[in-house]
Formats: C-alpha cells, sequence, structure tokens
C-alpha cells in the first residue's frame, strides 16, 4: 500500500521547499559507489559548497553546473575539473541550458535570464522586465526557446533570444518546468497540479488535469505519446496519449520509507531507459519504459536537484553542499 501525502501550494506563493532546508553533509566517499550492479556513481570535485540546482552537459567533455551566489561552474574534461566562471550576479540561479557548445541561457530567482555566446566564458543579463522568479529555460531549436517562472510566467523567443514575448498561459501558478519536443509541441508542469500543452508553440496553451493537488517539478516525453511527469511527495504521473490524460504512478514508499520524498528531475535516454532524482540523493530507474522502477537507491545524504545525460551511458547530477554525481550506466 503507498503511503502517499499531498501538500498544496497556493499559486502564487509556490517556493522550492528545497531552497530553504538547511544543507546537510555530503557522506559520501570519494570513491565510487555501486548499490545496483548496472550503476556506477561516483563524486566529482566541484571545488564550491553552494547549492547546484542545475546541470547540462553537451558532450561528455563539456558541461555546466549554476546554483546559489550566482555560482556557474565549467568542466570540459568530464568533470575531473571544475572551475567557477564569473555570472555578474549573487542571485539564485535555477536553471541552465546551451543550445550548442558556445550559445548558453541562465535563468535567476530574480527574474533576469542571461546569455553567453562563448561556451559560458562570459555572461550578459538579457532583460525580462518581470519581477517574477524564473525557474526554466530551454530552447526546441536555435532560434525558438521558452523561459518559465513565478505567477504563470511564459516567455517566448523565435529569433535565438534577441526578442522575448510574453504569453498567455492562463494560470497564476508557478511553472517549473516544460519538455518541448519540437518547436510546436511543449507540455508545461507546475505548482497546484498544473500541466499545460500546447500544439501551436504556445500561442495558446491547453490546462490538463493530474487528479491531485500536487507542485509537478518535471516532466519528460520519450516520442509525442509518452510523457512523465515529477513532483513532491512521491508523485509521478504517466500519459501516453500526449498529455490529454495522466494516471498516477506514484512509487510505493519501500521498504525503509519513512516519508514519501520529492521528486524533482525525470530523464529518459531511450524509450526504454529511465532515471528520477530526488530528495535525500535517491535515484530510481526504469528499463521498461517505467512499467516498473527500482526501489530508491540514496547516493549522497543530501538533495540532489539537476540531472543530465549527454548519451545513454554517462550522466550528472548536481545538488547541496556542491554535489556533484557521475554516473556509469553499464
Amino acid at each position: 500500500m503507498t503511503c502517499r501525502r499531498f501538500t498544496q501550494h497556493a499559486g502564487g506563493m509556490v517556493s522550492f521547499r528545497f531552497f530553504i532546508v538547511p544543507l546537510l553533509v555530503l557522506l559520501l566517499p570519494p570513491s565510487a559507489w555501486s548499490g545496483d550492479s548496472a550503476l556506477l556513481v561516483s563524486v566529482q570535485k566541484s571545488n564550491t559548497e553552494s547549492t547546484l540546482m542545475s546541470i547540462q552537459f553537451r558532450s561528455i567533455q563539456t558541461g555546466w553546473a549554476v546554483g546559489a551566489g550566482g555560482t556557474i561552474l565549467k568542466t570540459t574534461d568530464g568533470g575531473k575539473k571544475w572551475r567557477k566562471v564569473s555570472s555578474g550576479t549573487t542571485a539564485m540561479l535555477t536553471a541552465v541550458f546551451f543550445v550548442d557548445q558556445q550559445v548558453g541561457w541562465v535563468t535567476d530567482a530574480a527574474g533576469t535570464l542571461r546569455r553567453t555566446t562563448n561556451g559560458g566564458e562570459n555572461w550578459a543579463p538579457k532583460p525580462l522586465y518581470t519581477q517574477q522568479a524564473l525557474y526554466h529555460v530551454s530552447f526546441a531549436s536555435p532560434l525558438v526557446g521558452w523561459v518559465l517562472g513565478g505567477g504563470g510566467t511564459i516567455f517566448h523567443t523565435v529569433d535565438g533570444g534577441e526578442h522575448w514575448v510574453e504569453q498567455t498561459s492562463g494560470t497564476n501558478a508557478t511553472l517549473y518546468a516544460a519538455h518541448f519536443l519540437n518547436e510546436r509541441h511543449g507540455t508545461v508542469v507546475g505548482a497546484l497540479g498544473t500541466v499545460l500543452s500546447t500544439d501551436d508553440g504556445g500561442a495558446t496553451w491547453m490546462p490538463r488535469i493530474t487528479q491531485e493537488a500536487v507542485t509537478l517539478f518535471d516532466v519528460f516525453f520519450t516520442d509525442p505519446s509518452n510523457g512523465w511527469a515529477v513532483g513532491n511527495a512521491g508523485a509521478l504521473f504517466q500519459t501516453s496519449d500526449g498529455g490529454a490524460r495522466w494516471v498516477d504512478r506514484t512509487l510505493p514508499c519501500g521498504k525503509t520509507c519513512t516519508k514519501l520524498i520529492d521528486l524533482l528531475k525525470v530523464r529518459f535516454t531511450s524509450p526504454q531507459l529511465g532515471w528520477i532524482i530526488g530528495e535525500r540523493g535517491m535515484i530510481y530507474r526504469t528499463s521498461d519504459a517505467g512499467f516498473s522502477w527500482s526501489e530508491g537507491n540514496p547516493v549522497t545524504k543530501v538533495s540532489i536537484f539537476g540531472l543530465t545525460f549527454p548519451d545513454a551511458a554517462h550522466g550528472w547530477a548536481a545538488g547541496e553542499q556542491g554535489t556533484i554525481l557521475s554516473i556509469t550506466a553499464k
């Protein structure tokens, strides 16, 4: 039996719970960890104590991580060495997305968007003239992208970020993540169980029902029909009809579970192979398209917020206390 509890947040008052929880001490030793014969996780030295909220690798060599205090880290050797890059701000950086190896974007909790055109060596602000915190940035192509944030905020660009136009989302809920399969088809998730979908590049957004007033932190589609959304208190939803209907697939509490954890990121590296990360360093895996998930393995004692896979065999996660984990799938 699943011991599930839901938490409802007011649409305009949502904040990441993990922004304010006390930092935990990283207990994972610097050597490699493997609690799963098909999974090898090792700690990388980030040279920061800042909480890292987002991480992206464009290849198995080049990656970036961003977080508290305006922290931006870059590696060009697969994470063997990470170095700090000046961001020009002390605000909490919430998301990073590189369109290619040179052009990248970062959002922050102060409502500012930043851009680099030289691989993250220098960053310049791109004002959106909003007072809302921003939590997500992504591009479906080099020219077409979106930014999400508090109060139902959605900004859209069709010229590579030179100009941004606000779209009407139809909600005041905080929006945390989006996944666009192409320039026209995408899904957005956020507080109060909010799921919005578009088939026209965001000109119109259609609300979808998830049946629960949970906060959804991330969404990912493996194809136009099949997608997953994750959120607080173990929330896990699946769609097989392109997002028109979402079915509750909440994972069971587990043998040693005392409290359902928040699930913070979901990624699939193929239609069958998927990953979920969450609070207290938990990682879940599926190899059968989500029909079943491994019992959660705690790979660290701190929460991990960012997850990226440049290919099916190599991944990275990032979180509290400057934690960066290298993930190798055998």
